[in-house]
């Protein structure tokens, strides 16, 4: 009796932890209610699934360069905000394959009329990518990738810098190869060549380090957030964190308390079943690229989608068919074809997004839907193996 009594309370108190557990993990969690809204006003402006792509889902990662809050410390305008980092992930139907697709923040694209948050709309007009974020929030943004790409956007994350550090800390640091010493006060960055473990401020800087580092360039920099994000996937793999209930605690309570996603996103479950997804994935299927880009023709400190290969890539991934890439740098897939300059016309004027995108998959290449192999990397290669 006594045995069955002690094993009873236990039992419970277990039980009770368990709740108290979830109910926080579950309380962290900030649903960004208007943004739904504004989704579901503009429901049948929306791309629909293709038949191929049943059971794949597409999230929209968004880095914001808020900086009212915690984030004032990082200077700029308080209260203003815009898309740093972009990174449509997509996951497969059978679940084998994750795409992460970064989007160059200052790509030139036809963004369409969205609602500002005084509830007045904009002018749909061509302009630099990450503008999108800052006209009309995130509701913009996800129509502006939308209307480029024709993919559905499922679900979408949004992460501040303070977000980002709580992230970092919270499996104890990443690895990183830093090529050369970095002295960037702005980014309040300075480390020493060499292999080594990079945590919350370290790591923000790394990620968001631009003039200093290579040739300045936005496109440098998104390489070197695919590497980090490359190596984060190693070391949650690495360290089994997602199957160790010590380990995966602290990564649930800041993943948790650092984001901001849609309702259908926005609880515990869903974060967990999102968690199961991801680690059946090994990191060798797991590809990170980006747009195809190159200089924008009539301003070169800003960039434009380079085709057929752009409507290539985005009609793999609305296809649900795995992406191909090779190491930045080295000799591209002759299927890619010659870039004839056709689809999405970056001069002023060009038209809508939408439009946009019709004179791309209508004109771009006769092999549009056969996808060549794409710059990029895999999760499971070591950039500092590479040096």
């Amino acid at each position: 009796m006594v045995t069955a009594g002690v094993v009873a309370f236990l039992l419970v108190a277990g039980g009770v932890l368990l709740w108290i557990a979830y109910r926080k993990l579950d309380g962290n969690i900030r649903t960004d209610s208007a943004t739904d809204r504004l989704l579901a006003k503009l429901e049948a402006e929306r791309p629909s699934r293709t038949a191929g792509a049943q059971g794949a889902e597409n999230i929209l990662l968004i880095g914001s360069d808020d900086r009212s809050g915690a984030n004032g410390s990082y200077g700029g305008e308080s209260g203003t905000q815009r898309s740093d980092t972009t990174i449509l992930l997509h996951l497969s139907a059978d679940r084998k394959h994750a795409t992460a697709v970064s989007v160059p923040r200052d790509v030139m694209v036809s963004v369409p009329a969205c609602e500002k948050p005084d509830g007045t709309r904009s002018k749909p007009g061509l302009m630099q990518f990450n503008w999108a974020f800052e006209t009309g929030g995130p509701a913009c943004s996800i129509r502006t990738v939308e209307q480029l790409s024709g993919i559905r956007i499922d679900h979408y994350v949004i992460l501040d810098f303070s977000g980002f550090k709580t992230m970092v800390d919270a499996i104890g640091g990443v690895e990183v190869c830093v090529p050369q010493p970095i002295h960037d006060k702005d980014a309040k960055l300075d480390l020493p060549a060499g292999r080594q473990t990079l945590h919350g401020e370290q790591a923000l800087g790394y990620v968001r380090a631009r003039e200093s580092l290579g040739d300045g360039s936005d496109t440098q920099r998104v390489g070197r957030q695919q590497q980090f994000l490359a190596a984060l996937v190693r070391k949650v793999e690495s360290q089994g964190v997602l199957l160790n209930p010590a380990r995966l605690w602290p990564v649930l309570d800041a993943a948790t308390s650092s984001v901001r996603a849609d309702g259908g996103l926005s609880s515990l479950g869903a974060l967990y079943d999102l968690t199961q997804d991801l680690r059946g994935i090994p990191s060798s299927d797991v590809v990170l690229l980006t747009v195809p880009r190159r200089p924008y023709r009539y301003d070169s400190d800003r960039d434009e989608f380079v085709q057929p290969q752009t409507t290539q890539l985005f009609t793999a991934l609305r296809d649900d068919r795995p992406v191909a890439v090779r190491p930045p740098g080295s000799t591209p897939s002759p299927s890619a074809g010659p870039d004839t300059g056709q689809g999405t016309d970056p001069s002023p004027g060009a038209g809508s997004a939408e439009a946009a995108f019709a004179r791309a998959t209508a004109t771009a290449s006769p092999s549009a839907g056969v996808s060549p192999t794409f710059e990029g990397r895999t999760a499971d290669v070591d950039a500092c193996v590479q040096h």
